[in-house]
């Protein structure tokens, strides 16, 4: 029997198991857990599959792009391209804005995660409702995630025994619990088929989140923790602990909790950073910047000659239908109202980030209020007749963060309600939710005069490095976990690599930071120095040849204790 029929033969013996509850459930990890490691050395240039609940224009697409095209790099030999797989739920249209053309797609339905897995279903019922230990809603919950997981798992190793992959790269699938029948298809789908796995975790669980309940964003994650039974699995598949998987955690702080309170060994953890592409670093023009600003009104006139708004109430009644399609949209006080970003005089906000609650949205408007109240700034404004400002947010809606864009919208209203109508009339809010066809990332970046960042919990944070790298000034908090924000910024760097920021308050505005940022919009100039700065730190600190060397160094340690890989070694 060759190693498929085996593997098949694996998937049939379970699909015979009676499994009926979370403790069935964790007597299969038990035996996954105690398989043994092939002893002949994997060959990872055969191939790298990156899985993940669905690509689009997110920061976890756009992070696994950058992570794929430095282990194409590095693994590829001379006149051969190593093959990169990609494995998802969903591939939406907007993915060929980051995703290489020539990297292999699979399909892996039923599993996207969080509203998208089954409508948000068993998301809801193990997170949202009450699922007493022994009770008949656990024991049903149980016995569809480990028929949905079986059935996820036979798509796996079909895609792995197919393309030949040795290496599979889960992000986020086995660290945040959008589906949890995803998670434990991997384990047994990597477990079964016996390739090497860099789990690869942007953000957990238990960041942001707690037994407590404090009111952290994750909190619902532990609506069932003392349903102990189903709170193991979930503690033991987020993330699997298994002989031949590498926990590649984004900052050093996931690593120690990882150690620390769930007991991984040190040597099975590793951290990975970003990269920035070139682009990011190549300087514009003043023409440059004008003509990609005018690219996004076209945008955002879809088609139209020119960008003209809708009403906040307009907006507001088509909402429901709106989140279906999402198409960009420039609101205003009133509709008709035209705003040209081509002219000089436009002051451009920029929230390069989802609209999700973490981010904080609606405290950009908050703080816009704060600035017209700030005389410098008003002085400035209403010296030229046709100087408008707008807050564009790039990225697009999640369907259950719907309220959160309610929420944002209405802050927009009391932003403009408090404001002159000479002013109000001059004040915009765009989406353009990722539909950008003729402009990148990095161009969306390039448009603005200010960075928004008011977020309450990240991973990394990477609008901070990626303005930096732009020359864009940034406004942002200080993020949960406040260890990962001082290590991006690197306050524990020399200064020459330390990120330079202005604060964005949990509470009022003080005057000093209004003056600030008035002198960051309409004197740059007098600030170049701060640019040249960050421009270097980000360089120096987030450059390609440096991620190459962060991968290369994780790929031998996955190796370090492979049975048989000493020797494998000195026969090459």
């Amino acid at each position: 029997m060759n190693s498929h029929d085996l593997i098949r033969a694996s998937l049939e013996r379970l699909a015979e198991r009676s499994v009926a509850c979370w403790g069935d459930i964790d007597g299969v990890l038990d035996e996954l857990a105690a398989a043994s490691p092939d002893p002949a050395l994997p060959d990872f240039s055969s191939g790298v599959a990156f899985v993940t609940f669905d690509y689009g224009i997110d920061g976890v697409s756009i992070e696994i792009a950058k992570y794929a095209s430095c282990l194409e790099r590095l693994l590829s030999s001379t006149g051969e391209t190593v093959p990169v797989h990609l494995v998802a739920g969903e591939f939406t249209d907007r993915a060929d804005r980051v995703l290489d053309a020539a990297w292999v797609r699979h399909e892996w339905p039923n599993a996207n995660g969080w509203a998208k897995w089954d409508g948000g279903e068993w998301f809801a019922r193990m997170f949202y409702e009450d699922m007493p230990s022994g009770s008949e809603a656990s024991r049903e919950i149980a016995a569809v995630i480990w028929q949905q997981g079986l059935a996820l798992a036979h798509r796996l190793c079909e895609v792995i025994m197919n393309s030949g992959v040795e290496l599979l790269v889960p992000v986020n699938v086995n660290s945040n619990p959008g589906n949890m029948a995803t998670a434990l298809a991997m384990v047994i789908g990597s477990e079964l088929s016996g390739v090497c796995v860099l789990n690869s975790n942007h953000d957990f669980y238990w960041e942001g989140g707690s037994v407590a309940g404090e009111g952290g964003v994750r909190d619902h994650f532990f609506r069932n923790h003392a349903n102990s039974d189903f709170f193991d699995v979930l503690t033991r598949v987020f993330p699997w602990n298994g002989g031949r998987w590498l926990q590649m955690n984004i900052n050093a702080r996931q690593s120690d909790t990882l150690e620390e309170k769930y007991g991984f060994d040190r040597c099975r953890l590793g951290e990975v950073g970003t990269a920035i592409s070139d682009a990011f670093f190549r300087s514009v023009s003043v023409d440059e910047r004008r003509e990609k600003r005018r690219a996004m009104g076209c945008i955002l006139a879809q088609g139209e000659r020119q960008s003209k708004t809708v009403s906040i109430d307009e907006f507001i009644g088509s909402m429901g239908e709106w989140m279906v399609h999402q198409v960009p949209r420039l609101l205003g006080r009133v509709a008709g109202t035209e705003l040209d970003f081509g002219h000089d005089e436009l002051v451009y906000l920029l929230q390069p980030t989802r609209v999700v609650d973490r981010k904080r949205i609606d405290r950009d408007c908050v703080l816009i209020q704060a600035l017209f109240t700030h005389a410098d700034f008003v002085r400035r404004f209403e010296e030229s007749p046709e100087r408008q400002l707008l807050l564009h947010v790039s990225g697009p809606v999640p369907i259950e963060h719907q309220s959160v864009l309610l929420d944002v919208v209405e802050a927009f209203r009391e932003l403009i309600e408090s404001l002159p109508e000479s002013f109000a009339d001059r004040v915009f809010l765009a989406f353009s939710v990722g539909t950008e066809e003729r402009v990148y990332i990095h161009d969306i970046y390039k448009m603005a005069d200010l960075v928004l960042f008011p977020s309450e919990t990240e991973g990394r944070g990477l609008p901070i490095v990626e303005s930096c790298a732009s020359d864009v000034p940034i406004v942002c908090s200080r993020y949960e976990p406040e260890i990962v924000f001082a290590g991006v910024i690197g306050e524990h760097l020399p200064e020459e690599q330390q990120i330079k920021y202005s604060f964005f308050p949990p509470g009022s505005f003080p005057e000093d930071l209004l003056e600030e940022l008035t002198l960051l919009l309409f004197e740059p100039e007098a600030c170049q120095a701060r640019f040249t700065h960050n421009r270097g730190a980000v360089k120096s600190r987030y450059g390609t040849t440096a991620l190459e060397g962060t991968f290369r160094r994780l790929l031998d340690q996955l190796l370090v204790d492979w049975p048989g890989g000493v020797e494998e070694k000195a026969r090459e």
